[in-house]
């Protein structure tokens, strides 16, 4: 199937990336059936594996009967994928016989005010990343096994100003918000590269753009969390200290897609499966909810009782967020199946226990 081109005189899949024009998305093509074997019977490797997104990954992968002996887990104590000679020997040492699948879904992040304090550590860590192993999998012979690489990216890649819902044709059409700017760029940067080693070495390869995921095993320290861990963890424990007053960042207006995680994974799974085309995919629920709605809901999950307040000094960051996920329902036969309520409700369980497990004597 061939793509739509980005002006009426071109096809060139660069232009699509290259913030010329971009592609309305209706050409981007999903794998035929049977043009590679089942994820099953694939040696996939999969990065960040231990961290919040990747294990519900591996669960999903676990989950279509992908033995663990065909699952490597990158752990960052064993390879640093910013280093090219540590992305070097994860190749060589992951599988004796080769790696046929590559879902990258480490990186470096954090909340808006790590975003703005370390722009350039943001940048540099998922920009060589995501270089390191795109180059790496070229040269793996990838593109010979019929094998793929699937790219996990993130919405703080839209312009500031795109429309709501974003969608994926808007991609390139201006700059980002300043507060998830640098990482945001490193991965559109990512995805376009995939465009170029599609078009130059033949490498099959899948881009998802998740937006605001969330669930249990989220990072929900205070300074790099984002805002629902954030918020999930500041709850808790002021219903179990009987805290009266809980102070949240910003004025609660701004509107987030709030995704689950474990949505999120089968969306990820789905397009190891099916896509052979690295034009973007969205992932989320298409649902404005904000902030303060959401903080609500979480207190009444977590059991608080006290007094919200907001700290209008605070930045709000993008002032509106939700993503059109026409393209995921087509290419992946994928649509959220959790709500927000019944997922939140989940991760304040999950966060309560964990709390709870690490004040164990």
């Amino acid at each position: 199937m061939s793509h739509d081109p980005p002006f009426p005189t071109s096809s060139s899949p660069v232009n699509r990336v290259a913030g010329v024009g971009a592609s309305t998305g209706s050409g981007v093509k999903a794998a035929e059936s049977g043009s590679a074997p089942p994820l099953a019977q694939r040696n996939i490797l999969v990065t960040g594996g231990e961290g919040f997104l990747g294990r519900h990954i591996v669960d999903a992968l676990r989950a279509r009967g992908v033995p663990s002996e065909r699952t490597f887990v990158v752990r960052h104590r064993d390879f640093d994928l910013t280093d090219a000679a540590a992305v070097d020997r994860l190749f060589r040492s992951a599988f004796p016989t080769g790696v046929d699948v590559v879902i990258h879904a480490a990186g470096y992040v954090g909340g808006i005010s790590a975003n703005i304090r370390e722009p350039a550590k943001f940048f540099h860590d998922n920009m060589a990343m995501a270089l390191h192993l795109i180059e790496r999998s070229v040269r793996a012979g990838l593109a010979l096994r019929s094998g793929r690489f699937v790219l996990v990216g993130t919405a703080s890649s839209y312009p500031d100003a795109a429309g709501v819902p974003f969608r994926e044709e808007d991609l390139w059409s201006g700059p980002m918000h300043p507060s998830g700017a640098p990482y945001g760029l490193a991965k559109k940067a990512a995805g376009a590269m995939l465009e170029f080693y599609r078009t130059q070495h033949g490498l099959a390869s899948a881009y998802l753009v998740p937006i605001n995921m969330y669930g249990p095993g989220d990072h929900f320290d205070d300074e790099r969390a984002h805002v629902i861990p954030s918020l999930v963890s500041r709850f808790v424990r002021a219903a179990d200290e009987r805290q009266p007053v809980v102070t949240c960042w910003g004025t609660g207006r701004a509107t987030r897609d709030f995704l689950f995680v474990r949505d999120a994974a089968e969306a990820i799974v789905r397009a190891a499966e099916r896509v052979d085309d690295p034009a973007p995919i969205n992932i989320g629920t298409s649902r404005e909810t904000p902030v303060r709605g959401a903080a609500e809901i979480i207190a009444r999950c977590a059991g608080f009782s006290g007094r919200l307040e907001w700290d209008a000094s605070r930045p709000d960051g993008q002032a509106r967020r939700a993503i059109a996920i026409d393209r995921a329902r087509r290419l992946l036969d994928w649509s959220p199946a959790t709500s927000l309520e019944d997922g939140l409700a989940q991760t304040v369980a999950w966060y309560r226990e964990h709390r709870r497990t690490k004040a164990r004597p």
